[in-house]
Protein backbone atom coordinates (compact mmCIF):
# COMPACT_ATOMS: atom_id res chain seq x y z
CA UNK A 1 0.00 0.00 0.00
CA UNK A 2 1.12 3.50 -0.40
CA UNK A 3 -0.72 6.97 0.29
CA UNK A 4 -0.30 9.72 -2.07
CA UNK A 5 -0.60 13.46 -0.69
CA UNK A 6 -1.89 15.83 -3.08
CA UNK A 7 -1.52 19.60 -2.74
CA UNK A 8 -4.08 22.02 -3.93
CA UNK A 9 -1.35 24.00 -5.50
CA UNK A 10 -0.14 21.20 -8.03
CA UNK A 11 -3.93 21.10 -8.98
CA UNK A 12 -3.68 23.30 -11.99
CA UNK A 13 -0.52 21.76 -13.04
CA UNK A 14 -2.14 18.44 -13.68
CA UNK A 15 -5.05 20.00 -15.45
CA UNK A 16 -3.27 21.30 -18.02
CA UNK A 17 -1.31 18.41 -18.81
CA UNK A 18 -4.76 16.00 -18.39
CA UNK A 19 -6.44 14.62 -21.69
CA UNK A 20 -10.19 15.80 -22.49
CA UNK A 21 -11.57 16.93 -18.30
CA UNK A 22 -14.77 15.56 -16.83
CA UNK A 23 -18.20 16.53 -18.05
CA UNK A 24 -19.92 19.66 -16.18
CA UNK A 25 -20.86 18.83 -12.97
CA UNK A 26 -25.01 18.85 -13.82
CA UNK A 27 -26.93 21.82 -11.58
CA UNK A 28 -30.84 22.05 -11.40
CA UNK A 29 -32.93 22.11 -8.55
CA UNK A 30 -35.16 19.43 -7.57
CA UNK A 31 -37.38 19.49 -5.02
CA UNK A 32 -40.42 18.65 -3.22
CA UNK A 33 -43.04 20.25 -0.39
CA UNK A 34 -43.74 18.46 2.97
CA UNK A 35 -47.14 19.82 4.40
CA UNK A 36 -47.79 19.20 7.43
CA UNK A 37 -51.24 21.26 7.92
CA UNK A 38 -53.86 18.90 8.33
CA UNK A 39 -51.26 16.25 8.13
CA UNK A 40 -51.37 15.69 4.37
CA UNK A 41 -47.72 14.67 3.66
CA UNK A 42 -46.55 14.27 7.14
CA UNK A 43 -46.84 12.65 10.20
CA UNK A 44 -49.24 10.75 8.73
CA UNK A 45 -51.68 11.82 11.87
CA UNK A 46 -51.28 13.79 14.90
CA UNK A 47 -50.06 12.17 18.32
CA UNK A 48 -47.81 9.24 16.71
CA UNK A 49 -45.61 7.69 18.71
CA UNK A 50 -41.86 10.30 18.26
CA UNK A 51 -40.25 6.73 16.77
CA UNK A 52 -42.88 6.78 14.18
CA UNK A 53 -42.92 10.67 13.51
CA UNK A 54 -38.91 10.33 13.14
CA UNK A 55 -39.27 6.96 10.68
CA UNK A 56 -42.06 8.87 8.82
CA UNK A 57 -40.06 11.79 8.01
CA UNK A 58 -36.97 9.40 7.34
CA UNK A 59 -38.48 7.31 4.45
CA UNK A 60 -40.05 10.91 3.10
CA UNK A 61 -36.10 11.83 2.70
CA UNK A 62 -35.29 8.46 1.60
CA UNK A 63 -37.83 9.31 -1.35
CA UNK A 64 -36.56 12.26 -2.50
CA UNK A 65 -32.52 11.29 -2.58
CA UNK A 66 -34.07 7.47 -4.40
CA UNK A 67 -35.71 10.26 -7.18
CA UNK A 68 -32.59 11.98 -7.68
CA UNK A 69 -33.83 14.78 -5.99
CA UNK A 70 -31.80 17.55 -4.13
CA UNK A 71 -33.96 19.33 -1.92
CA UNK A 72 -37.21 18.90 0.43
CA UNK A 73 -39.52 22.37 1.73
CA UNK A 74 -40.94 21.27 5.33
CA UNK A 75 -43.69 22.99 6.32
CA UNK A 76 -42.72 24.44 9.97
CA UNK A 77 -45.49 27.16 10.08
CA UNK A 78 -48.87 26.27 9.35
CA UNK A 79 -50.75 28.75 10.88
CA UNK A 80 -48.61 30.83 13.68
CA UNK A 81 -47.48 27.14 15.55
CA UNK A 82 -44.36 25.87 15.42
CA UNK A 83 -43.29 22.04 14.47
CA UNK A 84 -40.51 22.72 16.18
CA UNK A 85 -39.40 23.79 19.75
CA UNK A 86 -40.53 27.67 19.54
CA UNK A 87 -39.85 30.60 22.10
CA UNK A 88 -42.36 32.33 20.29
CA UNK A 89 -45.46 30.46 19.09
CA UNK A 90 -46.90 27.01 20.59
CA UNK A 91 -46.32 23.67 19.17
CA UNK A 92 -48.13 22.52 16.15
CA UNK A 93 -51.33 20.26 16.90
CA UNK A 94 -50.37 18.46 14.19
CA UNK A 95 -47.46 16.87 16.32
CA UNK A 96 -48.75 15.67 19.14
CA UNK A 97 -52.81 16.62 18.59
CA UNK A 98 -52.87 18.81 20.67
CA UNK A 99 -51.76 22.75 19.96
CA UNK A 100 -49.07 24.03 22.54
CA UNK A 101 -48.40 20.53 23.69
CA UNK A 102 -45.27 18.95 23.10
CA UNK A 103 -44.33 15.61 21.87
CA UNK A 104 -43.16 12.97 24.87
CA UNK A 105 -40.47 12.75 24.80
CA UNK A 106 -39.52 16.09 23.75
CA UNK A 107 -37.73 16.00 20.46
CA UNK A 108 -37.10 18.82 17.53
CA UNK A 109 -38.25 17.85 14.01
CA UNK A 110 -36.71 20.43 12.45
CA UNK A 111 -33.08 19.91 13.74
CA UNK A 112 -33.89 16.32 12.91
CA UNK A 113 -35.03 16.86 9.57
CA UNK A 114 -31.92 18.97 9.09
CA UNK A 115 -29.74 16.58 10.05
CA UNK A 116 -31.35 13.18 8.23
CA UNK A 117 -30.87 15.57 5.02
CA UNK A 118 -27.91 17.01 4.93
CA UNK A 119 -26.74 13.49 5.57
CA UNK A 120 -28.33 12.52 2.26
CA UNK A 121 -26.89 15.51 0.26
CA UNK A 122 -30.32 17.48 0.45
CA UNK A 123 -31.27 20.62 1.09
CA UNK A 124 -33.71 21.28 3.73
CA UNK A 125 -35.53 24.62 3.33
CA UNK A 126 -37.93 25.56 6.04
CA UNK A 127 -41.40 26.47 4.75
CA UNK A 128 -43.76 28.98 6.88
CA UNK A 129 -46.93 30.69 6.10
CA UNK A 130 -46.57 33.96 7.25
CA UNK A 131 -50.50 35.21 8.45
CA UNK A 132 -52.32 32.66 8.31
CA UNK A 133 -53.08 32.43 11.94
CA UNK A 134 -55.73 28.96 12.45
CA UNK A 135 -56.80 26.92 9.95
CA UNK A 136 -60.28 25.90 8.90
CA UNK A 137 -59.73 22.25 9.43
CA UNK A 138 -58.36 23.08 13.26
CA UNK A 139 -58.47 19.61 15.63
CA UNK A 140 -57.96 21.20 19.02
CA UNK A 141 -58.37 24.15 21.44
CA UNK A 142 -56.39 27.23 20.58
CA UNK A 143 -53.54 27.55 23.57
CA UNK A 144 -52.72 30.26 25.61
CA UNK A 145 -49.49 30.88 24.12
CA UNK A 146 -51.15 31.24 20.43
CA UNK A 147 -51.20 34.75 19.41
CA UNK A 148 -54.27 35.11 19.21
CA UNK A 149 -54.74 34.80 22.93
CA UNK A 150 -51.63 36.37 23.65
CA UNK A 151 -51.51 39.35 20.85
CA UNK A 152 -55.90 39.68 19.84
CA UNK A 153 -55.41 43.16 18.55
CA UNK A 154 -53.38 41.21 15.54
CA UNK A 155 -55.75 38.86 14.39
CA UNK A 156 -59.03 39.04 12.61
CA UNK A 157 -61.54 36.30 11.66
CA UNK A 158 -62.19 35.34 8.06
CA UNK A 159 -64.89 33.11 7.14
CA UNK A 160 -63.33 29.80 9.47
CA UNK A 161 -60.06 31.06 9.60
CA UNK A 162 -57.63 33.25 11.63
CA UNK A 163 -55.23 35.75 9.85
CA UNK A 164 -52.88 38.15 11.24
CA UNK A 165 -53.79 41.18 9.81
CA UNK A 166 -51.36 42.55 6.99
CA UNK A 167 -51.78 45.72 7.56
CA UNK A 168 -50.77 45.47 11.16
CA UNK A 169 -46.42 46.62 11.29
CA UNK A 170 -46.58 44.48 14.39
CA UNK A 171 -48.57 41.43 12.77
CA UNK A 172 -45.41 41.67 10.15
CA UNK A 173 -43.17 42.03 12.52
CA UNK A 174 -44.35 38.56 14.29
CA UNK A 175 -43.46 36.55 11.16
CA UNK A 176 -40.10 38.63 10.59
CA UNK A 177 -39.06 37.39 14.66
CA UNK A 178 -39.97 33.84 13.86
CA UNK A 179 -37.59 33.88 10.22
CA UNK A 180 -35.04 35.42 12.15
CA UNK A 181 -35.26 32.96 15.14
CA UNK A 182 -35.59 30.27 12.72
CA UNK A 183 -32.54 30.99 10.42
CA UNK A 184 -30.14 31.83 13.49
CA UNK A 185 -30.87 28.33 15.34
CA UNK A 186 -31.03 26.30 12.99
CA UNK A 187 -28.39 24.85 9.65
CA UNK A 188 -31.03 25.08 7.07
CA UNK A 189 -30.24 25.85 3.62
CA UNK A 190 -33.46 28.00 2.92
CA UNK A 191 -36.85 30.03 3.97
CA UNK A 192 -39.97 29.68 1.96
CA UNK A 193 -43.23 31.40 1.68
CA UNK A 194 -46.61 30.37 -0.47
CA UNK A 195 -49.12 31.78 -1.93
CA UNK A 196 -50.80 32.79 1.18
CA UNK A 197 -50.85 36.81 1.90
CA UNK A 198 -54.28 38.00 1.92
CA UNK A 199 -56.29 35.39 2.11
CA UNK A 200 -58.26 33.77 -0.79
CA UNK A 201 -61.73 35.26 -0.85
CA UNK A 202 -64.43 33.23 1.43
CA UNK A 203 -68.13 33.50 0.76
CA UNK A 204 -71.45 33.73 2.73
CA UNK A 205 -74.27 31.29 2.77
CA UNK A 206 -75.97 33.67 0.03
CA UNK A 207 -72.77 32.69 -2.34
CA UNK A 208 -71.46 36.39 -1.83
CA UNK A 209 -67.89 37.68 -1.22
CA UNK A 210 -67.51 38.36 2.07
CA UNK A 211 -64.64 41.31 2.55
CA UNK A 212 -61.44 41.06 4.57
CA UNK A 213 -62.17 42.70 7.93
CA UNK A 214 -59.40 45.34 8.01
CA UNK A 215 -61.03 48.43 8.33
CA UNK A 216 -59.24 48.84 11.84
CA UNK A 217 -55.73 48.52 9.91
CA UNK A 218 -56.81 50.74 7.39
CA UNK A 219 -58.30 53.66 9.40
CA UNK A 220 -55.07 53.59 11.15
CA UNK A 221 -53.20 54.18 8.04
CA UNK A 222 -55.65 57.10 6.92
CA UNK A 223 -54.80 58.41 10.33
CA UNK A 224 -51.62 58.17 9.58
CA UNK A 225 -51.55 60.62 6.41
CA UNK A 226 -51.11 57.92 4.15
CA UNK A 227 -52.23 58.59 0.73
CA UNK A 228 -52.13 55.13 -0.86
CA UNK A 229 -55.45 53.56 -2.42
CA UNK A 230 -56.59 50.55 -0.29
CA UNK A 231 -55.50 47.84 -2.87
CA UNK A 232 -52.23 49.67 -2.98
CA UNK A 233 -51.85 49.74 0.87
CA UNK A 234 -52.91 46.08 0.60
CA UNK A 235 -49.85 45.36 -1.88
CA UNK A 236 -47.03 47.73 -0.01
CA UNK A 237 -48.19 45.21 3.15
CA UNK A 238 -47.41 42.35 1.29
CA UNK A 239 -44.58 43.80 -0.22
CA UNK A 240 -43.17 44.96 3.26
CA UNK A 241 -43.08 41.61 4.54
CA UNK A 242 -41.23 40.40 1.50
CA UNK A 243 -38.39 42.77 1.33
CA UNK A 244 -38.00 42.60 5.27
CA UNK A 245 -38.16 38.44 5.29
CA UNK A 246 -35.31 39.01 2.29
CA UNK A 247 -33.38 41.47 4.74
CA UNK A 248 -33.69 39.14 7.58
CA UNK A 249 -33.01 36.04 6.37
CA UNK A 250 -29.69 37.46 4.76
CA UNK A 251 -28.96 39.58 7.89
CA UNK A 252 -28.31 36.19 9.88
CA UNK A 253 -26.83 34.00 7.40
CA UNK A 254 -25.59 35.37 3.93
CA UNK A 255 -25.66 32.38 2.12
CA UNK A 256 -29.08 31.03 3.40
CA UNK A 257 -31.66 31.27 0.37
CA UNK A 258 -34.89 33.26 0.45
CA UNK A 259 -37.69 31.77 -1.62
CA UNK A 260 -41.32 32.84 -2.35
CA UNK A 261 -43.57 30.52 -4.21
CA UNK A 262 -46.80 32.56 -5.86
CA UNK A 263 -50.10 31.85 -7.57
CA UNK A 264 -49.34 30.81 -11.30
CA UNK A 265 -51.11 33.99 -12.80
CA UNK A 266 -49.78 37.44 -12.07
CA UNK A 267 -52.82 39.26 -13.96
CA UNK A 268 -55.40 37.65 -16.62
CA UNK A 269 -54.05 38.52 -20.22
CA UNK A 270 -50.32 38.42 -18.84
CA UNK A 271 -49.09 36.43 -21.05
CA UNK A 272 -52.04 37.16 -23.65
CA UNK A 273 -54.76 34.57 -23.57
CA UNK A 274 -54.52 33.88 -20.11
CA UNK A 275 -56.97 33.45 -17.87
CA UNK A 276 -57.67 32.62 -14.34
CA UNK A 277 -57.39 34.15 -10.73
CA UNK A 278 -55.96 37.70 -10.19
CA UNK A 279 -53.42 37.38 -7.79
CA UNK A 280 -52.39 41.42 -7.91
CA UNK A 281 -56.13 42.28 -7.57
CA UNK A 282 -57.09 39.24 -4.97
CA UNK A 283 -54.45 38.07 -2.68
CA UNK A 284 -52.49 41.43 -3.04
CA UNK A 285 -49.36 39.94 -3.99
CA UNK A 286 -47.77 41.60 -6.87
CA UNK A 287 -45.26 39.09 -7.48
CA UNK A 288 -44.16 40.81 -10.93
CA UNK A 289 -42.61 43.64 -8.74
CA UNK A 290 -40.79 40.90 -6.62
CA UNK A 291 -39.27 39.15 -9.35
CA UNK A 292 -38.58 42.02 -11.30
CA UNK A 293 -36.75 43.58 -8.39
CA UNK A 294 -35.22 40.46 -7.08
CA UNK A 295 -36.69 40.64 -3.81
CA UNK A 296 -36.12 36.69 -3.05
CA UNK A 297 -33.49 34.39 -4.13
CA UNK A 298 -35.54 32.03 -6.07
CA UNK A 299 -39.19 31.94 -7.31
CA UNK A 300 -41.57 29.26 -7.75
CA UNK A 301 -44.72 30.10 -9.36
CA UNK A 302 -47.20 27.20 -8.78
CA UNK A 303 -47.42 26.31 -12.61
CA UNK A 304 -49.97 23.31 -11.87
CA UNK A 305 -51.84 23.47 -15.28
CA UNK A 306 -51.34 21.01 -17.73
CA UNK A 307 -49.86 21.82 -21.42
CA UNK A 308 -53.68 21.11 -22.69
CA UNK A 309 -55.13 24.36 -20.76
CA UNK A 310 -54.92 26.66 -23.55
CA UNK A 311 -55.89 29.49 -20.94
CA UNK A 312 -53.25 28.39 -18.26
CA UNK A 313 -50.47 26.42 -20.80
CA UNK A 314 -47.82 25.63 -18.43
CA UNK A 315 -45.03 26.64 -21.27
CA UNK A 316 -46.56 29.79 -21.69
CA UNK A 317 -46.71 30.78 -18.00
CA UNK A 318 -43.31 29.68 -17.99
CA UNK A 319 -41.94 31.68 -20.47
CA UNK A 320 -44.01 34.61 -18.97
CA UNK A 321 -42.36 34.35 -15.75
CA UNK A 322 -38.88 34.01 -17.57
CA UNK A 323 -39.30 37.14 -19.02
CA UNK A 324 -39.93 39.28 -16.14
CA UNK A 325 -37.43 37.51 -14.31
CA UNK A 326 -34.68 40.24 -15.22
CA UNK A 327 -32.66 40.22 -12.16
CA UNK A 328 -31.50 36.63 -13.09
CA UNK A 329 -32.32 35.38 -9.53
CA UNK A 330 -33.72 31.37 -9.82
CA UNK A 331 -37.17 30.24 -11.33
CA UNK A 332 -37.85 26.97 -10.06
CA UNK A 333 -41.65 26.62 -10.83
CA UNK A 334 -44.05 24.55 -9.19
CA UNK A 335 -45.88 21.08 -10.99
CA UNK A 336 -48.66 19.30 -9.85
CA UNK A 337 -47.57 15.75 -8.93
CA UNK A 338 -50.29 15.09 -6.31
CA UNK A 339 -52.98 15.85 -9.75
CA UNK A 340 -51.59 12.37 -11.00
CA UNK A 341 -54.47 9.91 -11.88
CA UNK A 342 -56.94 13.37 -11.35
CA UNK A 343 -56.58 15.44 -14.96
CA UNK A 344 -52.86 14.60 -15.45
CA UNK A 345 -50.68 11.29 -15.72
CA UNK A 346 -47.26 10.76 -14.80
CA UNK A 347 -46.28 11.12 -18.38
CA UNK A 348 -47.40 14.99 -18.35
CA UNK A 349 -45.60 15.58 -15.16
CA UNK A 350 -42.23 14.31 -16.81
CA UNK A 351 -42.71 16.18 -19.64
CA UNK A 352 -43.14 18.95 -17.48
CA UNK A 353 -39.70 18.43 -15.81
CA UNK A 354 -38.10 18.07 -19.02
CA UNK A 355 -38.82 21.84 -20.10
CA UNK A 356 -36.67 23.68 -17.41
CA UNK A 357 -33.38 24.77 -18.75
CA UNK A 358 -32.08 27.58 -20.29
CA UNK A 359 -34.43 28.01 -23.20
CA UNK A 360 -36.94 28.71 -20.67
CA UNK A 361 -34.88 30.18 -18.01
CA UNK A 362 -35.60 28.29 -15.54
CA UNK A 363 -33.72 25.29 -13.99
CA UNK A 364 -35.49 23.04 -11.47
CA UNK A 365 -39.07 22.06 -10.50
CA UNK A 366 -40.37 21.80 -6.89
CA UNK A 367 -43.05 18.73 -6.67
CA UNK A 368 -46.37 19.07 -5.05
CA UNK A 369 -46.59 17.11 -2.97
CA UNK A 370 -44.30 14.68 -1.13
CA UNK A 371 -46.99 11.98 -1.33
CA UNK A 372 -47.27 11.68 -4.92
CA UNK A 373 -43.55 11.02 -5.50
CA UNK A 374 -43.50 8.81 -2.19
CA UNK A 375 -46.39 6.29 -3.34
CA UNK A 376 -44.82 6.27 -6.93
CA UNK A 377 -47.78 7.52 -8.18
CA UNK A 378 -48.40 5.98 -11.97
CA UNK A 379 -44.74 5.40 -11.79
CA UNK A 380 -43.82 8.87 -11.02
CA UNK A 381 -40.60 8.56 -9.28
CA UNK A 382 -39.28 5.86 -11.99
CA UNK A 383 -39.98 7.60 -14.62
CA UNK A 384 -38.13 10.95 -13.70
CA UNK A 385 -34.80 8.46 -13.36
CA UNK A 386 -35.27 7.07 -16.39
CA UNK A 387 -35.77 10.35 -18.21
CA UNK A 388 -34.75 14.01 -16.53
CA UNK A 389 -33.93 12.73 -13.13
CA UNK A 390 -31.39 10.37 -14.87
CA UNK A 391 -28.05 11.96 -13.60
CA UNK A 392 -28.23 13.35 -9.72
CA UNK A 393 -27.67 17.13 -9.88
CA UNK A 394 -25.97 20.52 -7.11
CA UNK A 395 -28.57 22.75 -6.67
CA UNK A 396 -27.46 25.46 -8.81
CA UNK A 397 -25.46 28.41 -7.61
CA UNK A 398 -26.33 31.83 -6.04
CA UNK A 399 -23.28 34.00 -6.73
CA UNK A 400 -25.24 37.44 -5.66
CA UNK A 401 -25.29 35.42 -2.21
CA UNK A 402 -21.65 34.94 -2.06
CA UNK A 403 -19.15 34.41 -5.05
CA UNK A 404 -16.12 33.41 -3.15
CA UNK A 405 -14.96 29.54 -4.24
CA UNK A 406 -14.24 26.94 -1.23
CA UNK A 407 -10.30 26.57 -0.60
CA UNK A 408 -9.08 24.18 -2.63
CA UNK A 409 -8.93 20.86 -1.09
CA UNK A 410 -6.22 18.23 -1.07
CA UNK A 411 -7.14 14.10 -1.07
CA UNK A 412 -5.08 11.56 0.34
CA UNK A 413 -5.32 8.37 -1.92
CA UNK A 414 -4.93 4.94 -0.43
CA UNK A 415 -5.23 1.28 -2.27
CA UNK A 416 -3.88 -1.77 -2.12
CA UNK A 417 -5.11 -5.27 -2.85
CA UNK A 418 -7.59 -5.63 -4.74
CA UNK A 419 -9.91 -3.30 -2.62
CA UNK A 420 -11.29 0.44 -3.46
CA UNK A 421 -9.54 2.93 -3.59
CA UNK A 422 -10.17 5.03 -0.23
CA UNK A 423 -9.96 9.58 -0.76
CA UNK A 424 -9.38 11.26 2.59
CA UNK A 425 -10.35 14.69 1.78
CA UNK A 426 -9.11 17.83 3.77
CA UNK A 427 -11.70 20.48 2.55
CA UNK A 428 -10.56 23.37 4.80
CA UNK A 429 -12.32 25.65 6.30
CA UNK A 430 -16.36 27.25 5.65
CA UNK A 431 -19.62 25.20 5.47
CA UNK A 432 -20.02 23.36 2.04
CA UNK A 433 -22.61 22.06 0.73
CA UNK A 434 -21.27 19.11 -1.60
CA UNK A 435 -18.24 16.99 -2.79
CA UNK A 436 -18.14 16.39 -6.30
CA UNK A 437 -15.89 12.92 -7.25
CA UNK A 438 -15.08 12.48 -10.51
CA UNK A 439 -13.19 9.31 -12.07
CA UNK A 440 -11.75 8.77 -15.35
CA UNK A 441 -12.56 4.68 -16.44
CA UNK A 442 -11.56 2.87 -18.98
CA UNK A 443 -13.67 5.45 -22.04
CA UNK A 444 -15.69 7.61 -19.80
CA UNK A 445 -15.77 9.77 -17.00
CA UNK A 446 -18.09 9.04 -13.97
CA UNK A 447 -19.49 12.43 -11.85
CA UNK A 448 -21.08 11.06 -7.95
CA UNK A 449 -22.20 13.49 -5.47
CA UNK A 450 -21.38 13.25 -1.31
CA UNK A 451 -23.22 14.89 1.42
CA UNK A 452 -20.80 18.50 2.11
CA UNK A 453 -19.71 16.97 5.31
CA UNK A 454 -18.18 13.97 3.85
CA UNK A 455 -14.36 13.87 4.24
CA UNK A 456 -13.87 9.70 3.48
CA UNK A 457 -15.06 8.47 -0.07
CA UNK A 458 -14.28 4.94 -1.44
CA UNK A 459 -13.75 5.14 -5.34
CA UNK A 460 -13.98 1.21 -6.88
CA UNK A 461 -11.15 0.20 -9.37
CA UNK A 462 -12.34 -0.59 -13.16
CA UNK A 463 -13.82 -3.62 -14.56
CA UNK A 464 -10.72 -5.10 -15.12
CA UNK A 465 -9.40 -4.62 -11.50
CA UNK A 466 -7.01 -1.30 -12.21
CA UNK A 467 -7.35 2.17 -10.59
CA UNK A 468 -9.49 5.20 -12.55
CA UNK A 469 -7.02 6.89 -14.28
CA UNK A 470 -7.86 10.03 -12.70
CA UNK A 471 -9.71 11.07 -9.52
CA UNK A 472 -10.60 14.67 -9.37
CA UNK A 473 -12.58 16.02 -6.42
CA UNK A 474 -14.35 19.24 -6.21
CA UNK A 475 -15.64 21.03 -3.26
CA UNK A 476 -19.28 23.03 -3.05
CA UNK A 477 -19.81 26.37 -1.38
CA UNK A 478 -23.01 27.15 0.63
CA UNK A 479 -24.10 29.52 -2.21
CA UNK A 480 -22.66 26.53 -4.79
CA UNK A 481 -19.48 27.79 -5.83
CA UNK A 482 -16.86 25.22 -6.61
CA UNK A 483 -13.20 25.06 -5.67
CA UNK A 484 -10.54 24.13 -7.76
CA UNK A 485 -9.99 20.52 -7.77
CA UNK A 486 -7.65 18.47 -6.25
CA UNK A 487 -6.15 16.05 -9.02
CA UNK A 488 -4.76 12.09 -8.46
CA UNK A 489 -3.91 10.09 -11.42
CA UNK A 490 -2.84 6.60 -11.64
CA UNK A 491 0.91 5.63 -12.21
Amino acid sequence: MFRLLIAGFLAATLLRAAPAGPPPVPREFRAMWIATVGNIDWPSKPGLPVATQQAELRALLDTAQRWHLNAVLLQIRTSCDALYPSPLEPWSEYISGRMGVAPTPVWDPLAYAVTEAHARGLELHAWLNPFRARYSQAISPVSAQHISRSQPDLVVHYGKFLWLDPGLAEARNQTVKVVTDVVRRYDIDGIHIDDYFYPYPEKSSLGTPIPFPDDRSWSGYQRSGGKLSKPDWRRENVNALVRAMNTAVHREKSWVKFGISPFGIWKPGFPEGIKGMDQHEVLYADARKWIREGMADYFSPQLYWTERQAEQRFTKLLAWWGSENVRQRHLWPGINSADIGKNRTAADIVWQADQVGPETHSSGVIHWNASALQENRDGLGTRLIQGPFAHRALVPASPWLGSQPPETPTIEVGYGGRGPLTLDVNAGKGRLSAIVVQTQGEWAWKTELHPGSTRRISVPRTYRGTPPKEVRVITVSSTGIESAPAVWRAK
